[in-house]
């Protein structure tokens, strides 16, 4: 049977001993175009540098996502080619439904035609893609490139909480970040996308340390496994504020902001049980979306919680912030989110949702000053754009 090169490359990769992937690719790239060098790098947490992959002991040093060349192909998802004295390198990003995983460089002879194969190329990065997600179960060797530092144990517990980074399908991209990278407290987020629904969370914890990441994971836990079992969104709600309850009689409690979207219509329905918030981008007005607070989940036993909803438009753009975002203040004493953040939010607008957490995080930064942040910054982006063949969505947003 007839079995072309991609379809033999990817059952070599599955095969593979999970910490041998980019070996496979090397092989491969150097039978096929007698590539010469082939490397991964993948994004640090913090995400401001590109970290080689190295079986080995560790040599190579990282380069900065901005200013360099594999930065761009990873900032712009495009490849970028360059060439050099004898050779060409060909850098590439490589994605998984939407989120951004890293760069694979491959170096090849000057006189390679490498335009000619950026499809092919960008063919074995899919690939290899989805197989590093499939390899974490089994290796640690991923996860460790992707850390410029130590992480604490409470920001360890919090990243493998989360979903990843970005996600996008043909309704919606998102993208989200969290800052301090390396020494997260108790904010986190949860996305969960079925053929008719995004269910979308940001979650704030109270306290720090261990305790916050705690309090976080059994939150985090008891929404996801409320989800699994098919209970509506207050349902969702309920059974992990029971769960808070159970665990802390009151002594702590969770801030969420629970939200679910239908992709037909663009309906949402909302839960606000805390201080997470949102804004959204329309037509180049940005405003807050204010929904009727309800007590956090744990704070006290049998809350009862009451869903409300809005409607979104294809071209929106909402931004979820934690209260490390929109209640930190300047030197003078203005809030980020009174004004800097709807400045901000428009300055952004083009974009992509990938990278306007990380804009608004510098902005916030530099909003600051000096001072450095005492608690969680958790930012979450999403583009809505609807579902085109049925229509799309009209309406004006409504809360209610």
């Amino acid at each position: 049977m007839y079995v072309d090169k991609f379809d033999a490359l990817e059952q070599a990769l599955r095969s593979a001993a999970p910490h041998t992937l980019v070996d496979v690719v090397t092989d491969a790239l150097a039978e096929w175009y007698r590539a010469d060098d082939v490397q991964l790098r993948l994004a640090d947490y913090g995400m401001r540098s590109l970290q080689a992959v190295e079986t080995g002991p560790g040599t190579t040093e990282p380069v900065p996502i901005d200013g360099s060349a594999q930065g761009r192909a990873f900032g712009s998802q495009e490849p970028h080619v360059t060439k050099g004295p004898a050779r060409v390198e060909v850098h590439l990003p490589v994605t998984v439904r939407g989120d951004r995983l890293g760069v694979l460089t491959v170096r090849m002879s000057e006189d390679i035609d490498a335009e000619a194969l950026l499809p092919d190329l960008q063919r074995v990065c899919e690939a290899l893609g989805h197989e590093i997600l499939v390899a974490e179960r089994d290796t640690d060797l991923y996860v460790l490139a992707r850390r410029a530092a130590r992480l604490t144990l409470a920001a360890e517990m919090q990243w493998l909480l989360l979903p990843g980074r970005a996600c996008a399908r043909s309704e919606f991209a998102l993208g989200a970040h969290l800052e301090p990278a390396y020494a997260i407290f108790g904010d986190n987020y949860d996305w969960s996308v079925s053929a008719d629904h995004l269910t979308l969370t940001v979650t704030n914890g109270m306290g720090n340390g261990i305790e916050a990441a705690l309090l976080t994971s059994l939150a985090v836990n008891a929404l996801r496994n409320a989800r699994r079992a098919g209970l509506d969104l207050a349902g969702q709600a309920t059974l992990a504020d029971q769960a808070v309850y159970a665990h802390y009689q009151g002594r702590a409690y969770v801030s969420v902001l629970l939200l679910r979207f239908d992709l037909d219509s663009g309906e949402v329905e909302v839960v606000d049980a805390g201080s997470p918030r949102l804004w959204r981008l329309r037509d180049r007005v940005v405003e807050p979306i204010d929904f009727e607070a309800q007590l956090p989940l744990g704070m006290f036993e049998d809350t009862v919680y009451e869903p409300e909803r809005f409607v979104v438009r294809p071209g929106d753009r909402l931004l979820f912030g934690s209260d490390g975002v929109y209640d930190s203040s300047s030197p003078a004493g203005e809030r980020y989110g009174s004004r800097t953040l709807a400045r901000t939010l428009l300055a952004t607008s083009l974009l992509p949702p990938t990278q306007v957490p990380g804009a608004v995080l510098r902005e916030l930064a530099g909003h600051r000053g000096d001072t450095p942040l005492d608690d969680d910054a958790l930012v979450v982006c999403l583009d809505w754009y609807g579902r085109d063949e049925r229509g799309g969505v009209d309406g004006d947003a409504a809360t209610g």
